[in-house]
């Protein structure tokens, strides 16, 4: 598609309000003096980009060298102008009477470009219009969060699924094996066990090794020796053995959709995945709807996504609100202790709110440098939390027990304490520097 119509100049040309509204009085009023035709759509594409951010691109820069040099120009954005003026020294003038007469060169396109029709300006304004709003919105076919919205929901959906398969399973062979459910902990291992060797009495003379471990598979073999299970006819056992298939081929459908979660993840949110992972982020921007979303949201509503009911009830009956929602199940957090894991989630859904609006808004693919760089923050400053606490509990508290009481957060003390490693100044070597606690 070919479009034209943006590098216009125009001579004796005068600011009218009804230049407009009157076809043959615009032909009288302004004069076409050089035209230049765009290539292709990209091209267009990126003459208008450089447009609506006020910069000069090549295209643009060539045209005026070639017709407006000793001239003046009228420019509808004065950033633009200002460009021009600077870099090719073309005056420019800016003002509501160009604004007006812009307006009016605009209606009046058709008349003043000759072979030009509206059924030839529309569709070409259309598509261009399209492109450039693509582009503000830098959309790629590798940037839809539509699909973790729904491949998540697939993954929950399996996931249930699969246990209760499992489970029947479990029950339905138990009658015939009971012994087994004990010796083989794993669903799909038990599913694969079961499908291999059909009735019990088969199993002394089977190999069991490709997915069972040695122990297991010996265990396997003397209980099925002295099983007090009751018998079952060919047929039971084939239904049972149809419903194994179904368990494995869920599970290995399972494995394959968990890849390309991960995938997507990693190309629409690496910073985000990197710093809760690729279950917990993209669970994250399924309860939102999108990534936008998520990146509009505050680092505290992140922090107590998916705790939405524990949070109202708790405002409604003046408890306590809930410190963590979706971001609980992040490994960051499950590193913590117990009476940590709230400042945490607290520091990890701040990191979040940032790596994630990179994720949505950035222009540049950092593949997870962010996210790296957070997540190592949080990971340090957890371990010097602990460590801390636990130094003033061997040291500093036994020594000012009156600083429990003031002793509310980081960096609260009674008295002149200084920061030594998390101790006084009495237990701290000389000349040793004060050491900042991290902040949360």
């Amino acid at each position: 598609m070919h479009i034209g119509l943006t590098n216009l100049y125009f001579l004796n040309t005068a600011p009218r309000t009804t230049a407009h509204h009157l076809p043959l009085f615009a032909v009288q009023v302004a004069k076409l003096k050089a035209f230049s035709k765009f290539e292709n759509t990209a091209e267009a594409l990126q003459a208008a980009a450089s447009l609506v951010d006020s910069k000069l691109s090549k295209g643009l820069k060539k045209f005026l060298k070639k017709h407006a040099e000793g001239e003046t120009l009228a420019v509808v954005d004065a950033k633009l102008g200002n460009v021009i003026k600077e870099k090719l020294g073309i005056p420019c003038i800016y003002s509501s009477g160009v604004l007006e007469l812009s307006r009016g060169l605009r209606n009046q396109l058709e008349g003043l470009i000759g072979g030009l029709s509206a059924a030839d300006l529309r569709p070409m304004s259309l598509g261009l219009s399209h492109s450039l709003s693509r582009y503000k919105l830098k959309f790629s076919p590798d940037k839809v969060d539509t699909m973790i919205v729904q491949a998540i929901g697939l993954l929950d959906d399996l996931d249930k699924e699969l246990n209760t398969y499992a489970m029947r399973v479990r029950e339905w062979y138990g009658w015939h094996f009971p012994e087994m459910t004990k010796i083989v902990n794993d669903n799909i291992k038990y599913a694969k066990a079961v499908k291999l060797m059909g009735t019990r009495d088969k199993a002394a003379g089977l190999d069991f090794s490709e997915f069972l471990e040695e122990e297991e598979e010996s265990a396997l073999k003397e209980a099925a020796v002295v099983s007090m299970g009751t018998e079952v006819s060919e047929e039971d056992v084939m239904n049972v053995e149809a419903l194994c298939d179904q368990v494995i081929s869920l599970s290995e459908y399972r494995g394959q959709l968990f890849d390309y979660l991960r995938s997507r993840m990693a190309a629409i949110a690496p910073n985000l995945t990197v710093l809760v992972g690729e279950l917990v982020g993209a669970r994250l921007i399924a309860h939102v709807g999108s990534l936008v979303n998520l990146a509009k949201a505050p680092a505290s509503t992140i922090q107590i996504l998916g705790a939405e009911k524990a949070l109202f009830r708790a405002l409604k009956t003046k408890h306590e609100t809930p410190k963590y929602g979706l971001i609980y199940h992040a490994s960051l957090i499950g590193q913590a202790s117990a009476k940590h894991k709230g400042k945490i989630s607290r520091v990890l859904a701040a990191k979040c709110a940032l790596g994630v609006r990179v994720d949505a808004l950035g222009d540049v693919n950092d593949e997870g440098a962010i996210g790296l760089e957070a997540r190592a923050k949080v990971s340090t400053d957890m371990v010097y939390w602990q460590s801390f606490l636990y130094a003033v509990g061997q040291g500093c508290l036994g020594l000012y027990p009156t600083c429990v009481v003031v002793f509310r957060r980081v960096g609260l003390f009674s008295g002149s304490m200084s920061w030594v490693g998390g101790c006084s100044p009495s237990l701290a070597e000389p000349g040793a520097p004060a050491v900042a606690p991290p902040r949360f």
